[in-house]
């Protein structure tokens, strides 16, 4: 993998840069679609390429670990195959579903078990079995074995896990490096940040992080419950740390007003299940505000979705036929709901390169954030 940083804005810590894999280049800032378990829900990848167009989608380690099974993967030739997808695929490690199933796993310096939530069986994930099964899957990057700390977190289990975690990270990259890619291209392993809420915790994280001298590094632990002012305190910290010639992954974030805020601070690529989740539940993001397209106003407003038609289905439909669509449990609904959400999402993000490029970036943000903030 190969970054290029082509420019850092003058007014803020906002970045353009180029991350080329040998599936292809991936323009920055991005925000990457989440495609749990093989699919981004409800979107066929003919109309991911061609009406939301990312440079890279995002998959998940533990969901396809039990669904359909590493050894599925390996013999239809690898996730890109599997899914048919021929772009770039980043796969995070199972840290954040070991975080998430707290009331059935059990943590130790070995590694996690865990306990099903499809059929209540057993497993357990290593360091090294995390990396032997990213590489059955097959993605261009793939993550270090973590633990997600949740919010609020004790100080002295916070430092306790992200040692852990650092002593992980140590037996990833040494495993990485013992076990070759199995589809004939490479594959780049990121290592996470972790340190809770607690600067001094997250300063040494982000020096130990940057001294292993990765090709790229991320930041985890956050987008679990904390404010938005301690999530951007602490990747502020991260950011002065990490190097700037590495591009640098902020997990599982977020709103599209936690990402132009993030941008700012140096952030380059973004993942969040909102766009899909909170579309198939009725909410729509637009540059003005969002939308709760359940809500009866919207019931004979026959304007289009959105008047900027980001994707095609913006100007095809109005608002009250997808209020309608909705209201009748229609699927469809759900599906032009999760397009629109996601089209919005890349066009932020591309804007926001954009604006960087042009050297107005700030003040773009500064506006943008304002309208955004508003339920429509």
């Amino acid at each position: 993998m190969k970054f290029d940083l082509l420019t850092t804005d003058a007014n803020s810590k906002a970045r353009v840069g180029e991350i080329t894999t040998d599936h292809g280049k991936i323009e920055t800032p991005i925000f990457m679609p989440v495609g749990t378990i093989a699919t981004v829900k409800g979107v066929h990848q003919k109309e991911l390429k061609e009406e939301i167009n990312p440079d890279i989608i995002l998959g998940n380690t533990y969901h396809l670990y039990l669904r359909p099974q590493t050894n599925i993967l390996q013999k239809a030739g690898g996730l890109h195959k599997f899914m048919n997808w021929d772009r770039n695929i980043l796969t995070d490690s199972g840290g954040y579903q070991v975080y998430s199933l707290s009331a059935n796993r059990k943590i130790k310096e070995e590694g996690v078990k865990f306990k099903s939530h499809i059929d209540g069986s057993y497993h357990f994930f290593t360091p090294e079995r995390a990396m032997e099964i990213q590489r059955a899957i097959g993605a261009d990057i793939i993550m270090a074995f973590d633990e997600c700390t949740p919010y609020p977190c004790d100080y002295r289990y916070a430092k306790k896990s992200m040692h852990m975690t650092h002593r992980w990270l140590d037996r990833c990259i040494s495993h990485f490096e013992k076990t070759p890619p199995l589809y004939g291209y490479e594959q780049t392993l990121f290592p996470i940040v972790q340190g809770s809420t607690y600067k001094d915790l997250r300063k040494q994280s982000a020096e130990y992080i940057a001294n292993a001298g990765a090709a790229g590094n991320a930041i985890g632990g956050l987008s679990v419950g904390e404010p938005a002012e301690e999530m951007y305190a602490m990747t502020e910290v991260v950011t002065e740390i990490l190097p700037e010639d590495k591009p640098r992954y902020l997990m599982g974030v977020g709103t599209p007003i936690n990402i132009l805020e993030n941008i700012a601070l140096g952030i380059d690529m973004f993942d969040c299940v909102m766009p899909t989740r909170n579309g198939r539940n009725g909410m729509l993001f637009t540059a003005h505000g969002t939308i709760n397209i359940k809500n009866k106003k919207w019931e004979d407003d026959f304007s289009p979705i959105d008047e900027m038609g980001i994707t095609w289905v913006d100007t095809e439909y109005s608002k009250a036929y997808v209020r309608h669509l909705f209201s009748v449990n229609e699927m469809l609904g759900r599906q032009i709901a999760t397009i629109h959400n996601l089209g919005f999402y890349l066009w932020l993000v591309r804007e926001a390169r954009k604006h960087i490029l042009a050297g107005d970036f700030r003040t773009w943000k500064d506006q943008m954030v304002k309208q955004m903030d508003k339920r429509l």
